[in-house]
């Protein structure tokens, strides 16, 4: 699961307890990259907040599903296979066509996201491989190719913070050696308009 100790759902007490209560999904599943923070509670806490404001906001304006496709894709980039499938299977479950999710992945796999995307949806792509693979070399040029494609600056910052994140949680995963196994792929917080609810179901 991971290559450090974590503390299962049934072993779990006081703080940590209740943080797992707060994400579990069905059968008191909880994502092994939640668990990954069990010894540090508080980090559990800190990286849910992110992840459901960045991710799974009522206030965010671009489509969800489109932010999912760039997780999977900074995943790609990053070779985090557990980032991936999680988000592959939340995307495809998004958008409700197999079809149409698998050639995204495939353009993504491919890195060529303008086999399946365009306009403002490509530059975001872009920017996000830019950000991702280059961030010291990151130019003025890349927002403005979104804005001219045409995202408002709102919507970019919504970019920014879901590459960002990734690149978070693509280390986590990493670094930590945290696999899929136990884990039921695909689940997310559903209720956008409650920031505080983060049940996975």
């Amino acid at each position: 699961m991971t290559w450090i100790t974590t503390v299962a759902y049934e072993e779990a007490k006081g703080r940590l307890r209740t943080l797992y209560d707060r994400v579990k999904g069905p059968d008191n599943n909880v994502d092994n990259i939640m668990m990954a923070h069990s010894l540090r509670p508080h980090s559990m806490e800190g990286h849910m907040h992110i992840y459901k404001y960045v991710l799974h906001h009522s206030a965010n304006q671009v489509p969800k599903w489109f932010l999912e496709a760039l997780g999977v894709y900074v995943s790609l980039l990053n070779g985090c296979a557990y980032c991936v499938e999680h988000h592959f299977a939340g995307l495809t479950r998004l958008v409700g066509d197999k079809a149409r999710a698998d050639a995204m992945r495939k353009a993504l796999e491919a890195e060529r996201p303008e086999d399946h995307f365009e306009g403002e949806e490509l530059a975001a792509m872009r920017y996000a491989r830019a950000l991702t693979r280059a961030p010291a070399e990151m130019h003025e040029g890349l927002v403005k190719d979104m804005r001219e494609a045409g995202m408002d600056d709102g919507r970019i910052l919504e970019v920014n913070q879901v590459v960002s994140y990734f690149a978070y949680a693509n280390r986590t995963v990493l670094g930590l050696g945290v696999s899929t196994d136990g884990d039921v792929l695909g689940l997310s917080p559903g209720d956008n308009d409650d920031p505080d609810n983060w049940s996975h179901g």
